[in-house]
């Protein structure tokens, strides 16, 4: 049986999602994989709102999407969070 959990798929297929930048109000393309992005019009940074999934609680979470995914997501939450 090959079992794949719902809420690892937008980190396993990443897909892309428009955020209003705050500064400008430009749409900024971030991908679901990703916490935040250069706005293409004011060059700052838009972040996401966070929110958690299922790789900030699921102890199988680095083995469901693989330890460089796993590895990155947290670095790049760590990094909003500092």
């Amino acid at each position: 049986m090959n079992f794949n959990c719902p809420g690892s798929q937008s980190f396993k297929q990443p897909r892309p999602e428009n955020i209003r930048c705050p500064f400008c109000g430009e749409d900024t393309e971030i991908w679901s994989d990703e916490i935040s992005a250069t706005c293409p019009k004011c060059k700052k940074t838009v972040f996401k709102k966070p929110t958690q999934c299922c790789l900030d609680w699921c102890k199988y979470a680095k083995d469901c999407v693989g330890p460089e995914i796993y590895n990155k997501y947290m670095k790049n939450k760590k990094n909003v969070i500092e």
